[in-house]
């Protein structure tokens, strides 16, 4: 167990008067130290890492430390710092965890002791050098023979125990929320090792990497409305991707029969608990295969990924228990109504008029235009979607909402795609491809003419893609598989904000 630690230097419940007061005599020691030399010193060689030295260590016992001398080379931020005299104790906290510091004036001598006393502060960068030895508590501590400041904090830290409460400023200053909250570390950590594990199956599976452009001359491989900027040396509007789709698919046309792309895309959009305009996806392709393949591939995928991140493919997720070891359900759309809401007679769900009021009634967004699939569709969202918790997948969405799918052989107006949901959200989309471009080039038709009478969403004309298709795209199945709502379910995170860094955010003030 580690040394009690004083926390009268910890800066709990601090008000902005006292806020201004701490920082205005911290400048002044900083002052102090530019006019003793360098201030922000750059030459402190960390030889260390401070998880290294705890796991290397810990079942190493007093005996055998004092035996044979073990000399660390060790950097980090002051978390908590104790006084007694001529003896102190300081947490030491760096990227890979913490370590007890003893800080001893008859080790460091007068001047420097008198130095670390008064200009160390709770939340100073420091180096220090010395070695390990254990306390009367046990506790693995490196007694400190040099100390030196290397970088000054200015601000005080929030409360250790009580960490950031108010959750927009955690996103605001994600940079303090990780230093005083290992719950929002670790997040962040797990969400680096799904990214590495997702990339790793797709190259076991023969999937090639690649990148394509982010800025688009024509948005596609989306219904949703575009980021515009412009490009002044080609005197262009562009637009940020909404998604890589396209490109991705003219990759396979020139031969590269198995791709995909961790990517970063934009959607001019709102903002909520599950949508941020700038958004993490993993889209693939693969040549000669169609979409019950693909829901067997992106269903092992998330299970494999799930295991080598968390241990586990059964996960709790608020207050649910989702299992991603077992085979995911599928259900088409009229299925998953008559399951989830069997109020609905069939009689109901074969009238255009019916859903079109019942779909008004709960809410729902309202196009003109819609036939009975659509709207059918509409009354899923509005009234069957949020009850999806176990993962499953809606198949068979009708042509008029999916321009890029390829369309069934046996079942009139219906296409080859599939949905995913799990704990009540989308998390992947995917496809047989539309490969025959002159049924592609009329649905582009049928989108335009839709953005023309005032939907944004609508999907422009791509006449280079066209022009792709008719060197011969093969046979392909493609899917999208929403990265930042995978994290989501993995963390427990009830918020996207929670699993993303920086998300975007109103202006302050």
């Amino acid at each position: 167990m580690q040394e009690k630690q004083n926390t009268n230097n910890s800066q709990e419940n601090i008000l902005p008067e006292e806020e201004n007061h701490i920082i205005a005599e911290r400048l002044s020691k900083l002052e102090k130290l530019r006019a003793a030399g360098p201030a922000y010193p750059n030459d402190f060689v960390k030889k260390d890492l401070l998880g290294d030295v705890r796991t290397k260590y810990e079942q190493s016992s007093g005996e055998v430390l004092q035996e044979t001398p073990v000399e660390v080379a060790i950097a980090g931020r002051v978390m908590l710092k104790r006084v007694m005299g001529k003896a102190s104790f300081v947490t030491l906290k760096d990227g890979t965890g913490s370590l007890q510091l003893f800080v001893n004036k008859g080790e460091l001598g007068d001047e420097l002791y008198d130095f670390f006393k008064k200009m160390i502060d709770l939340g100073d960068i420091i180096g220090v050098t010395g070695t390990l030895f254990r306390t009367k508590t046990n506790e693995l501590t490196v007694r400190v023979k040099t100390l030196r400041l290397l970088s000054k904090n200015i601000r005080p830290l929030p409360d250790k125990f009580r960490g950031i409460a108010d959750k927009e400023l955690r996103y605001r200053q994600r940079y303090v929320d990780l230093i005083v909250n290992e719950d929002s570390r670790q997040v962040f950590i797990t969400r680096s090792k799904i990214i590495a594990a997702t990339r790793q199956f797709m190259m076991e599976h023969g999937f090639m990497e690649v990148e394509t452009p982010m800025l688009h001359p024509i948005p596609g491989g989306a219904n949703a409305k575009p980021f515009i900027t412009h490009h002044n040396a080609l005197d262009m509007d562009m637009y940020l991707r909404i998604a890589p789709e396209l490109y991705l698919k003219r990759l396979i046309v020139g031969g590269f029969e198995r791709v995909f792309e961790l990517n970063r895309s934009f959607r001019n959009e709102g903002v909520d608990v599950r949508h941020n305009p700038e958004f993490t996806m993993m889209e693939f392709y693969a040549a000669y295969k169609e979409y019950h393949w693909l829901m067997g591939y992106t269903e092992k995928l998330l299970r494999t990924v799930a295991e080598k991140t968390i241990g586990t493919a059964q996960i709790e997720y608020q207050g649910n228990k989702i299992d991603l070891s077992r085979p995911f359900d599928r259900l088409t759309v009229v299925e998953a109504i008559n399951k989830y809401c069997p109020q609905y007679s069939a009689e109901q769900l074969s009238s255009e008029e019916f859903l079109r009021n019942e779909t008004a009634r709960l809410g729902e967004p309202q196009k003109p235009g819609l036939g009975l699939g659509a709207l059918q569709m509409a009354l899923f969202e509005a009234a069957v979607e949020s009850q999806l918790i176990q993962p499953t997948y809606i198949i068979d969405y009708p042509i008029e909402i999916s321009p890029l799918a390829r369309a069934s052989d046996t079942k009139k107006g219906i296409t080859e795609r599939f949905e995913l949901f799990i704990a009540g959200r989308e998390t992947a989309n995917g496809f047989s491809e539309l490969n025959d471009p002159q049924d592609q080039a009329a649905r582009f038709s049928a989108q335009a003419k839709l953005k023309a009478s005032g939907d944004d969403e609508a999907m422009y004309y791509d006449a280079d893609y066209i022009r792709a298709l008719e060197y011969g795209l093969p046979p392909t199945g493609g899917c999208g598989v929403g990265l930042d709502r995978f994290v989501m379910l993995l963390t427990n995170s009830a918020s996207i904000r929670d699993v993303l860094l920086f998300p975007h955010m109103r202006p302050e003030g």
